[in-house]
């Protein structure tokens, strides 16, 4: 086995592991968003997040994490269509947010 062999093997491998351990992340958020629109009283909307930022921060104790920002639509009324947020650093979830919207 040569030295580029193992490169792209390395390269594969580590595709996978951030493809699989990125899906968990996806999945775990889906259902804290399902908690808490029913929480809020309104619907998720195509039943799906999606990531639009991705950054390293330090959390509290100084360490270096992976900041998330993840956006979903939901509805109050079924008409109108409305976005909130998901922040997340590292393993935990800093902030949840709705835009404002109509009460139904």
């Amino acid at each position: 086995m040569t030295l580029g062999t193992l490169f792209w093997l390395f390269i594969a491998a580590f595709a996978i592991w951030y493809w699989w351990r990125a899906k968990a992340i996806k999945d775990s958020v889906l259902q804290a968003v399902h908690r808490y629109c029913k929480t809020m009283d309104v619907m998720l909307l195509d039943d799906a997040i999606y990531l639009r930022g991705i950054w390293f921060k330090r959390d509290d104790q100084g360490q270096v994490r992976v900041w998330r920002r993840f956006l979903f639509d939901f509805t109050s009324t079924g008409e109108e269509r409305y976005s909130g947020r998901v922040i997340m650093l590292g393993p935990r979830i800093l902030n949840m947010e709705l835009d404002p919207h109509r009460f139904s």
